[in-house]
C-alpha cells in the first residue's frame, strides 16, 4: 500500500461517512444544536439523522440530551471532547492529503 493510501485508510470511519460528517461540521460550528435544526440543515429524514447520531453517540463524539422545552419534546445534541478531538484529527489528516495532492484551501 502506498504511503497516500495508508493516510486515506486512516482516516477517521466514523467521521467520514457524508452524513455523519455533515452532523459533525454543524456541530462544531454551534455550541449545541437541537434535532429539528440538524435536520433541517442537514437535509436528513428524521430517521436517517436518528441511525447517525445513534452511531456518534455510541462512539462517544456526540452527547444527546432529552429534555422539555413546556411541553414540548426536546433532544439537544453537542460535540463531547473526544468528538472535537476525532474532528479536529481528521481535519488534519484531510487537509494533508489535500495538500499533498497540490489542492489549496
Amino acid at each position: 500500500m502506498t504511503p497516500r493510501a495508508q493516510e486515506i485508510a486512516q482516516l477517521d470511519r466514523l467521521i467520514h461517512e457524508p452524513a455523519r460528517l455533515t452532523i459533525v461540521l454543524i456541530l462544531d460550528g454551534v455550541s449545541e444544536a437541537d434535532f429539528l435544526y440538524l435536520q433541517r440543515e442537514g437535509g436528513f429524514t428524521q430517521g436517517n439523522l436518528s441511525g447517525h447520531l445513534s452511531k456518534l453517540e455510541e462512539a462517544g463524539y456526540v452527547e444527546i440530551e432529552k429534555k422539555f422545552k413546556g411541553k414540548v419534546p426536546l433532544t439537544v445534541c453537542r460535540l463531547t471532547g473526544v468528538g472535537k478531538a476525532a474532528f479536529s484529527g481528521y481535519s488534519e489528516r484531510m487537509r494533508g492529503l489535500l495538500k499533498s495532492n497540490g489542492v489549496s484551501g
